[in-house]
C-alpha cells in the first residue's frame, strides 16, 4: 500500500507544483490545461494514459475538444502520495 504524503512532505513535494492545485473537500490536486485541438489534447491523454499505465497508477480525468482536466489522489492511500507527485511531474514536463 502506499503511504499518503502528510506534514512537511506533502508541503514541500507541493511547492514543486506550481500549476497544480488543491481540490476543495478532497486530499487531490488538479490542473486544467487547454490545446490548440482535439488532436492535440488526445495526443498528450496518450502519453500520460501510456505512463500511468505502467506505474499502474491512473488519473481521474476529462476532455472536451481541446481541453483537458485532470485530478490526482491516490485512492488506497486515501490522498496524496508519492505517485501523484511522481505523475504530476511527468505531466508537467509533457507541457
Amino acid at each position: 500500500m502506499t503511504a499518503k504524503l502528510t506534514g512537511a512532505a506533502r508541503t514541500n513535494a507541493l511547492k514543486a507544483l506550481s500549476d497544480w492545485k488543491e481540490v476543495p473537500g478532497r486530499d487531490a490536486i488538479k490542473r486544467s490545461l487547454r490545446f490548440s485541438d482535439f488532436t492535440e489534447a488526445w495526443g498528450f491523454m496518450t502519453r500520460v494514459a501510456l505512463a500511468a499505465e505502467k506505474a499502474d497508477h491512473h488519473p481521474e480525468w476529462s476532455n472536451v475538444y481541446n481541453n483537458v482536466e485532470i485530478v490526482l489522489s491516490t485512492h488506497d492511500a486515501g490522498g496524496l502520495s508519492e505517485k501523484d507527485i511522481s505523475l504530476a511531474k511527468f505531466i508537467d514536463s509533457l507541457v
